[in-house]
Formats: structure tokens, C-alpha cells, sequence
């Protein structure tokens, strides 16, 4: 039975299959949805209740699943991963706001997005009850717990109860019941929509008695005290109190006191200090916007959380903590079922299955990534082996019915014809792979009982599909030797009373170096980065350039810089703001020929506005951008926040191997491995630079206390430095998992 949500709060359509006999799981942590179609699509057109609208509007929209399976388990850690643009997002959202039917309506789903927990502009919603600006601790555990709404129904209710007026108690219990009964009228008119056939239309039997219990609910709000009888108005009176009693138990001071706890605990593993959350919610900056609703997702009770690129704004010690979180989180009594999406993939190895977003399906894994990439490999290997065994036995087979049939036809030998007549209906009908599936050898009776009812297909081999490359163009001769960049006891400050970010830097890149820089937020990497490329001066000391470099710089913020650049010009495309850079340096194809390379090609290069690419096609419109020079050094900060994984694996190989220096600012400790230290393979410590390759200098440091030093181990020593501290803010939230 197909069902159908179209919510107008957002243009994601859902259709799955339900049977009759459909009952909602008592087990709200597990999913099992078959027939699954989402359909994504602009038009308004999406919230007409008429057959004929929904058909036009699923033929009108972006197809994301088709007739796919949505399985999760209890308990299990899922790693939703899929190429930019897959909807790997947009699953997410279907989810967490229950448009898919057969997810039950009490299911508790908490969900990480890339939004701020506050809208900037928006300061009222985040004000207490005093009209005071709302901190980070008090905005995490309203949004958490609801404690918002509790306490405003007590104060609702106290307020009346406590009236000199015999009927306020009753009007104001008739009030919040009637707000309460709204409520559940909007979840029952979403279940009628939700449900088709037999139970939909029980659905709708109940949602239009219902409508008759809310305005009935609604007329009782204004019922006048002349027409209240003595014993309704005791009543209700008592039941107002009683109302008051249990909401007063939900935000009993103890209860409080424990949540208060465990959100200072969340807060302070994510990088806030004391002082940070009691700042004013409306006061931080994204980056810490987005570690605060982080904080609410895993303060929240859930039976599912859905963590959506939940590294994007941590350091290393707090993407190293919430790992550790997760792991502890999972050894409790109930633990939730966990849903992340990530490019980082050391991250998303505290997962237990993978959930493959490919082709318009999901498809399931139980293991790691790269175990998974391995046996994919292995079975492309197995296929194109039996492929090509299985074509040259068919190329004998058919050679030799052409042969005994001539021969037969010739000497008018009957055997010969009838065996070449056999050998064609073996071909025809049973040829395939010649092992079953456990790899035995294939026998006609124990591995296809009834094969003459269906003919024995031959081996599928899946789709080729096109592998994430990026190719970065060879820098130009510098002419003369020497060091591209150099700090030379380099020293900054903001303002001279202020104290150094850095003392004493001394820094040299050359052709072919890879320099990684590591430190937690806050201890001047960013800072370091823009001296080096000359976008701020150092308070002392000196930085000196080679005379004909070319400098590719990509900042943290450079996604920003793009939107806001597609903001102000609507119709510019990638395209258009590539050539209007290279001012006729370039011809057309070869812009074309560039942004293919990076993943924007044809129409998405030249028909898509910029303000409409998402973040990963941003950040190659931004490497199209540096690279079209020929840059001798690239810059790098965090440049993987938006990729996928399979094109920051791309990103990763390509400045391995490239001639030109890379100096790279990443919390990303597995590409940070391959980039910086060259193991492109996780099992190999060596270099891999290859025999004929030129040696390359590989370097990691640590910035920290204004001092920067380098890491004998690189990015282990780092990692190393992170478990021991995180093992201790771990400490205090034993408690609570």
C-alpha cells in the first residue's frame, strides 16, 4: 500500500510500502521501511491532496530513492555515505520529520543540521521569560528538554489558579487542553495524508471526529460562567491543581540538576569553557552555534539521532571526544540508534554498518569503510574474471555449433545437428556462471531447481561508474632555486596590549614540501596561515616570498566568500565567474576542460547559478579558482568541510603526488596522513613518494602556547596527546551513560 507525505513546510515528497495489517513497532529505535521513494521538488504543487497534482509533481521533481529499503536496527551506528548531491541530507530531514511512512509518530528523533541554533536575526525566541538574552548552558537544555514549554504551562497555570476569580482555574485548564488538542489534530491530519486505502480512510473517519472534539474544545473556552454547574467548575478545578502537580514533578530541581550536569559535561567536551556558556546564546559565532546544537542533539532522550556532518566545526580534541561519546553511549541500558554523515573517515569508524546512498538506493554493509571499499574491489575483480571466462566459453560454444551444424547439414548426420541444437539451447537457456554461490561448482538440480521456467541469466556486471579524480596542473619553472615561503622569527599580536598569539616562528617551504599544522581552535593556525601568505603582517620578525611564486590560497571561509558573491550577482554561474578571473587568459573549453576536472561539468558549470551549488561544488568552484594560475604552493585551511569522501580521497592522492608544495591546516587526521606524510594506504607507515620520485620533506607541527613544535610522530602524536585529555573529560559523564 502506498502511502504519501507532503508536508508544505518542505518539498520532500514520500511514498512507501504498508500493508493492512500494519501495526507501529513498540520498538521506536528500529526502522523497517520497503518500497521507499523520495521525491524532492520546488513546486508548491507538492501539497495537493488531488491524484492527478501528485503525479504531476513526482513526474516534475529530483528523484532521491526509488523502491528502496530503509533498515535500521536497534542500538547500531550507521554511516549514511553517498556522493555530494546523492540526498544523502535530504534522507536525513525525510526522517527526522517523520515523512516517511511507517516511522511511528512517538519515535523521539533528535537531528544535527548545518544551521545555527538560534536564526542571528531572531533574538526574541531566545529570551527568557525576563526578556534577558538566554546562554548557551539555558538554550541547550530548553531545546533538549522542552523545559521552555513546561514551565511557561506552570506559570500559565499558576497564575490562574491562584486568581480571586472562581472560573480562572477552569478557563485556563480548558485553554492548555485545547492548545494540547491542536497538537495532536495536526498529527492526525498528517496520519490521514500519511495513509491510503482501507486505513486511510479510518484515518480520515478519525481525524474528522476529532475535528468535532477540538471545536467542541474550542466553543468550552468561552463558555460562560452563568452556564458552569458547581460540581464542573469543583471538577475542574481539581483537575487544573492535579495538571499543575505533574508538571511541577517534570522540572523537580534534582531532574533539573542532573541535566544541568550532563549538559555542562556535553558543553565542556565540546570546547566550551565555563565563561562560553554563559555567554549569551545570540553572542557566538557559528563555528560555536553549531558545537551548542550538538550539545542539544546528545543532551536530548532519543530513540534515533541523526548527526549530519557533526565534525565540521570541532578541533581534534572534540571530534576525538565525540567519538569516544558515542562509544560510551552505547554501552548503556537503551542506547539510540545512531545515523552520521561525514567526509571525515576516521570519524565514522565508531561506526558499526554503513548505509550506501547509491543509484537511488541503500544499500547495507556490516563493517568500516575500508573493509567495504576492499571487498567491492575484490567482487569487481571475481566478476570480470568469470566475465571473461564465461566469453570465451560462450565464443567456443557457439564456434562449435556453427561447426556441427555445417558438418551435420553437409553429410545430413542427424547427431551432429541434434547436438548442435543442444548446445545452442544450453547456450540460450542455461549459460552462466559456472560456480553457485558458494563458489562450488554449479550443478543443474541442486542450484536452480526449476530452470527451465526461467532462463539462467548471465553474469551482471555492475555499472562502471565514473571514479572522483582531480588533476592539479604542474607548477611553471621558477627559474632560479630557493624557498618559496619563509618566517624568520616571526611574532603577532592583535593589539600591543594584547598577549602573542605566536613567538618566535621560524618557517621554510620549499618545492615539493608538505608542511601539516595542527592545534586545537583557538591556537592561531588560521592566524600563522594568512601571515604566511601575506594577508596580515607580522608584529615582528619577517616573511620573505621567492620573487616569481605563485600562491594558491584556500580559506576556511572561502565557501562564505562564494555565496555571498552568488548573493549579489543571482544569475552568475561557475562558469561566468571563472572567466570574468582569468579576464581572456583562458579560452572557454579550457575553463570548461578545468572545472570538469573538479567535478562541475557541462550544465552545472554553466547553467547553475552559484548561489545555488551546494558546498561541496562551491569548494571546487574555489579550487578552479586557484588552480587556473598554476599555483608552486597551495595553502590549505581545512579545504575537506564540505567534500564527500570519495572526492576528499581524490583531493588527498592528487596533492600526494603533486611536484608543488602543499601546507595544509586540517583536523582531518586521515587526510592529513595521506596529504602531509604521504601513507596513502592505512596499513603502510612508509613514505610513499615512490623510488623515482624526488625525496620530499614531510613535516607536521603543533601550535600551541604561541610555540610552535615539530611532531617527531606527526599525526599520531597529536591523536596520542588528544585520547589522554579526552579520557579525562570523559570522567564526569560516566555518570550519566
Amino acid at each position: 500500500m502506498a502511502s504519501m507525505s507532503s508536508e508544505s513546510a518542505a518539498t520532500i515528497l514520500c511514498t512507501a510500502k504498508q500493508t493492512r495489517f500494519h501495526v507501529d513497532a513498540p520498538n521506536y529505535r528500529e526502522l523497517d521501511v520497503t518500497g521507499l521513494q523520495i521525491l524532492v521538488t520546488s513546486d508548491d504543487k507538492g501539497s495537493s491532496s488531488s491524484a492527478k497534482s501528485k503525479s504531476k509533481t513526482r513526474s516534475e521533481g529530483l528523484e532521491i530513492l526509488s523502491n528502496a529499503k530503509l533498515l535500521l536496527k536497534e542500538g547500531q551506528r550507521y554511516a549514511l555515505v553517498g556522493r555530494n548531491g546523492a540526498g544523502k541530507s535530504t534522507l536525513l530531514r525525510a526522517v527526522a520529520d517523520k515523512l516517511i511512512p511507517g516511522i511511528p509518530e512517538g519515535t523521539r528523533i533528535a537531528l544535527l543540521q548545518q544551521s545555527r541554533l538560534v536564526d542571528e536575526n531572531d533574538h526574541g525566541e531566545s529570551a527568557d521569560k525576563n526578556g534577558q538574552q538566554q546562554s548557551v548552558l539555558q538554550e541547550v537544555i530548553d531545546r533538549a528538554t522542552a523545559r521552555d514549554t513546561v514551565q511557561q504551562e506552570i506559570q500559565f497555570l499558576t497564575d490562574d489558579v491562584d486568581a480571586s476569580d472562581p472560573y480562572s482555574p477552569v478557563r485556563a485548564l480548558r485553554s492548555l487542553k485545547h492548545e494540547r488538542l491542536q497538537k495532536r489534530l495536526f498529527r492526525l491530519d498528517k496520519d490521514a495524508r500519511l495513509r491510503s486505502g482501507a486505513r486511510g480512510m479510518q484515518a480520515r473517519k478519525a481525524l474528522v471526529a476529532f475535528e468535532k472534539v477540538v471545536a467542541e474544545s474550542d466553543a468550552m473556552i468561552n463558555q460562560p460562567g452563568n452556564e458552569i454547574t458547581p460540581e464542573i467548575l469543583q471538577a475542574e478545578t481539581q483537575e487544573a491543581a492535579d495538571m499543575l502537580a505533574v508538571l511541577q514533578i517534570q522540572i523537580e530541581p534534582s531532574r533539573l540538576a542532573q541535566i544541568e550536569s550532563k549538559a555542562k559535561a556535553i558543553l565542556t567536551g565540546l570546547g566550551f569553557s565555563h565563561d562560553g556558556m554563559a555567554k549569551p546564546i545570540t553572542s557566538m559565532s557559528g563555528g560555536w552555534h553549531m558545537r551548542a546544537a550538538l550539545a542539544a542533539a546528545l543532551l536530548q532522550d532519543a530513540d534515533i539521532l541523526i548527526l549530519d556532518e557533526p565534525t565540521n566545526f570541532l578541533d581534534l580534541l572534540g571530534i576525538v571526544w565525540l567519538q569516544r561519546y558515542l562509544q560510551h553511549l552505547a554501552k548503556g541500558d537503551k542506547p539510540p540508534t545512531v545515523v552520521i554523515v561525514s567526509h571525515d573517515r576516521d570519524f565514522i569508524s565508531v561506526c558499526t554498518h554503513l548505509m550506501i546512498l547509491k543509484d537511488k538506493q541503500l544499500a547495507y554493509f556490516h563493517g568500516d569503510l575500508p573493509t567495504y571499499e576492499a571487498s567491492q574491489a575484490e567482487r569487481k575483480l571475481w566478476l570480470r574474471k568469470m566475465k571473461a571466462a564465461q566469453d570465451k566459453q560462450r565464443a567456443h560454444m557457439e564456434k562449435s555449433i556453427v561447426q556441427n551444424m555445417k558438418a551435420g547439414k553437409a553429410n545430413d548426420d542427424t547427431n551432429k545437428i541434434r547436438q548442435a541444437k543442444s548446445r545452442q539451447k544450453k547456450l540460450d537457456d542455461r549459460m552462466g556462471m559456472q560456480v553457485n554461490a558458494k563458489g562450488h561448482r554449479f550443478k543443474l538440480n541442486g542450484d536452480l531447481v526449476g530452470w527451465h521456467l526461467t532462463s539462467r541469466e548471465e553474469i551482471d556486471m555492475p555499472p562502471e561508474e565514473r571514479p572522483v579524480v582531480i588533476t592539479l596542473p604542474e607548477p611553471p619553472d621558477l627559474r632560479f632555486p630557493g624557498s618559496l615561503l619563509s618566517l624568520e622569527d616571526a611574532s603577532f599580536r592583535y593589539k600591543p596590549d594584547l598577549p602573542l598569539v605566536f613567538n618566535g616562528i621560524n618557517l621554510t617551504v620549499g618545492m615539493g614540501d608538505r608542511i601539516g599544522i595542527l592545534g586545537l581552535n583557538g591556537a592561531g593556525k588560521s592566524t600563522l596561515i594568512k601571515m604566511l601568505v601575506e594577508e596580515s603582517r607580522p608584529s615582528s620578525g619577517s616573511v620573505t616570498t621567492h620573487p616569481r611564486l605563485r600562491l594558491g590560497y584556500y580559506s576556511q571561509h572561502a565557501v562564505e566568500a562564494i555565496k555571498s558573491i552568488g548573493r549579489e550577482e543571482p544569475a552568475l554561474t561557475a562558469l561566468g565567474l571563472l572567466a570574468r578571473e582569468v579576464d581572456g587568459e583562458m579560452k572557454e573549453g579550457e575553463i570548461r576542460g578545468l572545472l570538469g576536472e573538479l567535478g562541475l561539468p557541462g550544465r552545472i558549470a554553466s547553467d547553475v547559478p552559484v548561489r545555488k551549488l551546494s558546498g561541496g561544488q562551491l569548494v571546487r568552484c574555489e579550487l578552479a579558482r586557484l588552480l587556473w594560475r598554476r599555483p608552486h604552493c597551495l595553502v590549505l585551511d581545512e579545504v575537506t568541510t564540505h567534500f564527500d569522501y570519495e572526492t576528499a580521497t581524490a583531493l588527498r592522492v592528487a596533492l600526494n603526488s603533486w611536484e608543488g608544495a602543499v601546507v595544509l591546516v586540517s583536523h582531518d587526521r586521515w587526510f592529513m596522513r595521506g596529504a602531509v606524510e604521504g601513507n596513502l594506504d592505512d596499513d603502510d607507515d612508509g613514505d610513499d613518494d615512490g623510488e623515482d620520485a624526488p625525496p620530499r620533506r614531510r613535516v607536521v607541527y603543533r601550535l600551541k602556547g604561541a610555540q610552535m613544535v615539530e611532531l617527531e610522530n606527526g599525526v599520531e602524536d597529536f591523536e596520542n596527546l588528544m585520547q589522554k585529555r579526552v579520557s579525562k573529560l570523559l570522567g564526569g559523564l560516566r555518570l550519566f551513560l
